[in-house]
């Protein structure tokens, strides 16, 4: 495992490795399911793609993600939490509370903006249901190619 290095406090270390922008939003939307990396991107905007990446690897260095390379051509790659990455999901609630308490945001305000809620929202109707990680068939081709190459 790999040690932070500030002062030696646990919530130093937890935040040196969670506290960047966007990885709780990387969280938020692979608590449902693997996720290829251009759905991660679409439903991360404005992220860079290099910037998704850049986290992305980090937060497999860290055992928060696994990476499933499918191969193929475009390149099929998906994205889902470990164990370990499982343990920051009940974060996603308290973070929403907060930030509902502070009045950053409303639920409100992401449907009006995004045309729908977080799929991990309790707003939502009906929550989606993990899709299981399989093979990719010689079928025709998802809808969303994965433009970026990660090696």
């Amino acid at each position: 495992m790999r040690r932070r290095d500030l002062d030696g406090c646990p919530i130093a270390g937890a935040l040196q490795m969670i506290g960047d922008k966007w990885t709780m939003l990387i969280i938020r939307d692979l608590a449902t399911g693997p996720k290829r990396t251009m759905e991660l991107h679409s439903n991360l905007e404005p992220i860079s793609s290099r910037t998704l990446v850049g986290r992305l690897r980090d937060m497999v260095k860290d055992r928060l993600l696994e990476r499933t390379d499918f191969g193929g051509n475009p390149p099929h790659i998906e994205y889902a939490l470990t164990e370990r990455g499982q343990v920051l999901v009940p974060l996603l609630d308290a973070l929403r509370e907060v930030g509902q308490s502070l009045e950053c945001n409303e639920c409100e305000d992401r449907r009006k903006r995004r045309g729908r809620y977080c799929e991990v929202c309790p707003n939502n109707v009906e929550l989606p249901q993990s899709r299981p990680i399989s093979t990719p068939s010689r079928s025709p081709r998802r809808e969303r190619d994965d433009s970026i190459v990660l090696l």
